[in-house]
């Protein structure tokens, strides 16, 4: 930011309170229950307890949300490594499993409790029960025993959004395996990648899914990339979309010519713990994807405990979030819901396709109690279709989920008012995928100031710190967390002696983790994430956070979305280059160029101009709408971008090179 921010709110509204819990949000609030069995005064008597002693709380978040032990663990947590690595219910074995199904097949009322609820884009709905979906994952889990995985063995998980994604990966994780989650829209190199990098046994994929009204195959990405992994003799395929897919003998294996004749039971390994459940791979700016490791009492802990405390899921909600399983949200989603007895909604296919009703007609049809969605998508949304929700019934939605980047003011405060009417409160949510969940969440018992979070997530010690490691208000630094929480990573794999891990967040400040994001919080309590400190500008000593340029730009009537960054200037050192893609209507042009250049100069001053303002057909941005601020800069300044698996739009970034081609 720069040094004239410094003291005042870095977006408009920032005072303005919009949003206040109702005595029907408290009455039902499972994070009230929670401070009511415990003793809390109020939110921040429970905050300072949950960072304080840690073991308690952690404790008291197991039992209120009933999970079960096969053998119980001999302590919450062990610090004896320090912050940085701590064992989690040390001594005890858990299949979380277990949790996620077994328990509720107790009782008649949680065994017909709709569990999944898979859409596809043709409009065919697939629904699973609690005792169906049990049974499913029994088979499941059978059929990779009979194929040869055995505890400790990595399965690729390569599937659509259907009801068998959340089959496949609790089947896997039931017999003891770890679960690889891989983004269908990655190609044959980066799936490859990951299957080798994680020393894959076996991978679970399709035929092919459905897009915007085509067929996307997915075995032949498959096939390219296991010509690669000559190791890998084990593959399940799903017929999904009845895409010709070539078999290879002794290798590949029908889903429905195994699973179906499998028997239902299927005994959980014990396992421990905190043995290995999962790995999520993210995408460096440098070097070889990071491969995130998380345990069975880790991950999916945290998940169902930030869904549950804000946004306020109970047993029979149906909550959906906008994301492919390749990303962390995608089994955030699963095992939270699973977990705290509630429903799953998938959607395999775009969320604006036949047109942006869609969206709205799901909210509807199938009755969505919780829905996450990015601001890239509601930016899109409020251009483009901002009539479509008036047509539709929304009234058993309680409130909208938002996560992957920082909003801008008009948008959020268009899907508040506009499509929520004032009354569905907007969850934003920051974290990430080594988080296992969120840093920073609203919540159903504070106030909500547009674009900003009302609080941490309990058990979350945040802080924003200077450059000296000093805790700031009202001033712009680093996100950072003090002390561990049972949902972060164990590590990344490969890694075995953690130095990558600890130079990635422990080695800037002594027991303290920095998350690598710039934020600031006001003294009132309310917190803003500016962007990543890895995207910050230095201007002429003054550092500035891309989302402040952002969001003067799609303040401007012409512009949908928008990005900035700072690239190499002989002569200032570095200047900004913001991109725009413009509402349909406007023209590009070097009058549009000039007003957008001089709105900036108004609200940031003369020493912030920016250099050039480009107008391009779209932004590099992930499938959950996140938008890559390298990837943009350096395809600007014609460099290796490194790792774009993860690009929904790839073309983009040629868009972005032609651009600099022309001068």
């Amino acid at each position: 930011m720069t040094q004239s921010s410094r003291g005042r709110h870095p977006l408009p509204d920032a005072d303005s309170i919009l949003w206040s819990p109702e005595p029907h949000h408290l009455d039902r609030a499972n994070l009230k229950r929670f401070m009511e069995l415990h003793g809390a005064a109020d939110l921040d008597d429970l905050m300072a307890w949950s960072t304080r002693d840690v073991g308690a709380f952690t404790e008291a978040v197991l039992q209120f949300l009933g999970l079960r032990f096969s053998t119980p663990y001999d302590g919450v947590v062990d610090l004896g490594r320090g912050p940085a690595l701590p064992r989690w219910c040390p001594g005890g074995r858990m299949n979380i499993t277990v949790n996620c199904l077994d328990r509720w097949l107790e009782s008649p009322e949680g065994a017909r409790r709709t569990a999944v609820v898979a859409e596809s884009e043709a409009g065919e709905v697939t629904t699973l029960t609690y005792a169906q979906l049990a049974a499913e994952v029994g088979r499941c889990g059978n059929t990779l025993r009979a194929l040869g995985i055995r505890p400790g063995d990595r399965v690729g998980l390569l599937l659509p959004m259907t009801a068998e994604i959340v089959v496949a990966l609790l089947a896997v994780i039931r017999i003891g395996g770890v679960v690889l989650p891989l983004f269908t829209g990655f190609g044959a190199g980066a799936v490859a990648s990951r299957l080798s990098d994680a020393g894959a046994a076996a991978l679970i994929t399709a035929d092919g899914f459905s897009r915007r009204g085509a067929t996307v195959p997915l075995k032949s990405v498959a096939d390219a990339a296991l010509a690669q992994l000559p190791e890998i003799r084990t593959v399940l395929v799903l017929r999904h979309s009845a895409t010709p897919a070539d078999m290879c003998p002794g290798r590949d294996h029908w889903w429905h010519r195994l699973v179906p004749d499998q028997s239902p039971e299927c005994v959980p390994h014990d396992t421990e713990a905190e043995e290995r459940m999962m790995i999520l791979y993210t995408s460096g700016t440098t070097g070889r994807p990071k491969g995130a490791v998380h345990t069975h009492c880790g991950f999916p802990v945290k998940a169902a405990q930030d869904m549950c405390f804000g946004l306020d899921v109970h047993p029979g909600d149906l909550a959906y979030w906008i994301t492919d399983m390749g990303w962390m949200m995608g089994p955030w989603l699963v095992f939270g819901t699973t977990l705290l007895g509630a429903s799953c909604f998938l959607y395999e296919g775009a969320p604006d396709y036949p047109d942006l009703g869609r969206l709205w007609a799901m909210a509807e049809g199938r009755g969505l109690t919780q829905m996450g969605l990015s601001p890239t998508l509601v930016r899109v949304l409020k251009s483009r279709g901002s009539h479509h929700h008036r047509r539709r019934d929304l009234s058993r939605l309680r409130s909208f989920g938002s996560t992957g980047e920082p909003w801008n003011p008009e948008p959020w405060r268009w899907l508040f008012e506009e499509v929520g009417g004032g009354r569905i409160p907007i969850v934003n949510y920051s974290g990430g995928t080594e988080v296992s969940g969120g840093i920073l969440m609203n919540n159903p018992l504070r106030p909500a100031k547009p674009a900003a979070f009302s609080a941490p997530c309990p058990g979350m010690d945040a802080v924003v710190l200077d450059e000296e490691g000093r805790p700031v208000r009202n001033q712009v630094g680093e996100l950072a967390v003090r002390t561990p929480w049972i949902g972060m990573t164990r590590g990344f794999w490969r890694d075995e002696d953690n130095r990558r891990y600890l130079e990635t967040y422990w080695s800037r400040f002594p027991g303290v983790w920095v998350h690598g994001d710039w934020a600031l919080v006001d003294d009132d309590g309310h917190w803003w994430i500016l962007g990543r400190s890895d995207d910050t500008i230095n201007l002429g000593g003054k550092r500035v956070g891309p989302s402040e340029f952002e969001s003067i730009l799609v303040a401007h009537p012409a512009v949908v979305e928008a990005g900035a960054v700072g690239v190499p200037d002989e002569l200032k050192g570095a200047e900004i280059v913001c991109f725009c893609v413009l509402e349909e209507g406007f023209s590009a042009g070097e009058d549009l160029e000039a007003a957008l250049g001089e709105r900036i100069v108004e609200e940031m001053g003369k020493p912030l101009r920016p250099g050039r303002v480009l107008f391009v057909p779209d932004l590099p941005k992930t499938r959950n709408a996140k938008l890559m601020r390298r990837v943009l800069r350096a395809a600007w300044l014609g460099e290796d971008p490194g790792d774009t698996s993860g690009l929904v739009n790839p073309e983009a970034v040629d868009a972005v090179r032609a651009i600099a081609a022309q001068g």
